[in-house]
């Protein structure tokens, strides 16, 4: 059984309002110990998010920012904003990438591949703030016993989704790592089998070792 977003999210969520001073969110991340903040409207809708990269602009290019002339040209544009940005509003990267509490775990670590971001809120389909998740928290899936994995393999994927029989297939689970030996009844069959397998909450990989009648 696959894991949802809603097993793994972190409910209590540091948030500020677009209205957000530098000084207040630079003396959060200090005090509350996070890397980021969900920017929320005057709804409580996620509008965007400010991480420490959003930030770092303002002490590493500060005294550049003032500057006119070729120093300021080579700067990134947007960097040199961020610089001189003062609120939430300026900082936020909108708009945010964010996920639903009932979407997959696998389909949040996508999104944090394919977007480049570290962490996602979590919403309501209205867009309400209801939570957040990490990469820590993406990757935590592969922290599932190899006999539960295995068992998952058999009773769920073999014998349920496929409906064949468990007894033509031998499945060992180590460190993540599935090897799957046996007879499948068609080399289509196996693919499928095989494929679905690759699937399942906490494999790393898939060894194929089937033969087929």
């Amino acid at each position: 059984m696959k894991s949802s977003v809603r097993d793994i999210m972190t409910t209590h969520v540091v948030a500020v309002r677009a209205s957000a001073s530098f000084k207040e969110m630079a003396a959060m991340l200090h005090k509350q110990r996070v890397s980021a903040f969900p920017v929320l409207d005057d709804d409580g809708k996620v509008i965007g998010i400010v991480s420490e990269a959003d930030m770092l602009p303002k002490e590493a290019l500060g005294e550049q920012a003032s500057l006119a002339g070729t120093t300021a040209g080579i700067l990134r544009h947007r960097d040199m904003e961020k610089a001189e940005g003062a609120t939430a509003a300026d900082l936020m990267t909108h708009p945010a990438v964010t996920v639903l509490p009932d979407d997959t775990v696998e389909h949040a670590a996508w999104l944090m591949y394919t977007r480049g971001v570290k962490r996602i809120p979590v919403t309501d389909p209205e867009g309400h703030l209801i939570g957040i998740i990490s990469r820590a928290d993406v990757l935590w899936v592969f922290d599932r016993p190899d006999e539960e994995i295995r068992q998952d393999i058999m009773d769920r994927v073999i014998r349920g989704e496929f409906g064949a029989d468990p007894d033509r297939f031998s499945v060992a689970v180590t460190d993540g790592i599935a090897t799957v030996a046996g007879t499948a009844e068609s080399a289509s069959l196996g693919r499928e089998i095989i494929g679905r397998i690759r699937h399942v909450q906490g494999v790393v990989s898939v060894r194929d070792r089937l033969t087929y009648s």
